[in-house]
């Protein structure tokens, strides 16, 4: 186990500090197809290496974003509306840090507003903005939910994710229909049941399955 560890260790140190660029990113779709069995020379392969690294820069331009800059602008004329938001079923993709595999899912995200709001939009992509990374699905909730405390400062935020995740049923125990389901509670949702209650009622969970 040291040996392995130690051995990873020596790996990250050497890696390139710079971007690798486009042509390094295709020729390392090559090598894996060349590992896979393959000709990446054969007609329906030769262009593969270039699709890739495309789809690659859509379904990882997250790290181009930033998510605090999607809250930056507020809305302060909402009347002295103090109870909750919320905005559920925002689909997204994202993939899974371990195998690249696709995480499919929903986010439901709530905040309770102190003396602005923001545009519902601008939750949607704080969602996609973290979505479209390497993640792992607590982490993922944990930094949606941290980002918007942290911004806009509410009396407190909830985020709900059911997702799927494709290296569960595509490989490894092949479980089909299978879906996980992870929440983070901070402020008044955390403190209060009644708060919590209310907003697990509205995106349509069981109440009981995420209640202390």
């Amino acid at each position: 186990m040291a040996n392995g560890i130690k051995k990873r260790l020596t790996v990250a140190k050497t890696l390139p500090a710079e971007r690798p660029t486009r042509d390094d990113a295709e020729a390392a779709v090559g090598t894996l197809l060349r590992w896979a069995g393959d000709d990446p020379s054969r007609e329906g392969l030769i262009d593969t290496p270039a699709r890739v690294a495309r789809a690659f820069e859509d379904w990882f331009s997250g790290y181009r974003d930033d998510p605090e800059a999607y809250l930056a602008r507020t809305f302060e004329e909402v009347e002295g509306y103090d109870e909750l938001i919320v905005l559920k079923d925002i689909r997204f993709e994202s993939h899974c840090e371990h195998h690249l595999a696709p995480i499919i899912g929903r986010a439901h995200v709530g905040y309770l507003p102190t003396s602005r709001v923001v545009g519902i939009s601008k939750l949607a992509r704080v969602v996609d903005a973290y979505a479209r990374r390497l993640q792992v699905q607590e982490k993922m909730n944990a930094q949606i939910a941290n980002c918007i405390q942290n911004v806009l400062e509410p009396k407190g935020v909830a985020v709900v994710i059911e997702a799927t995740h494709q290296c569960m049923t595509t490989r490894g125990v092949h479980k089909q229909g299978v879906s996980m389901v992870t929440s983070t509670m901070l402020g008044e949702f955390r403190k209060n049941p009644l708060t919590r209650r209310e907003f697990l009622t509205i995106i349509g969970n069981p109440v009981s399955s995420l209640e202390g």
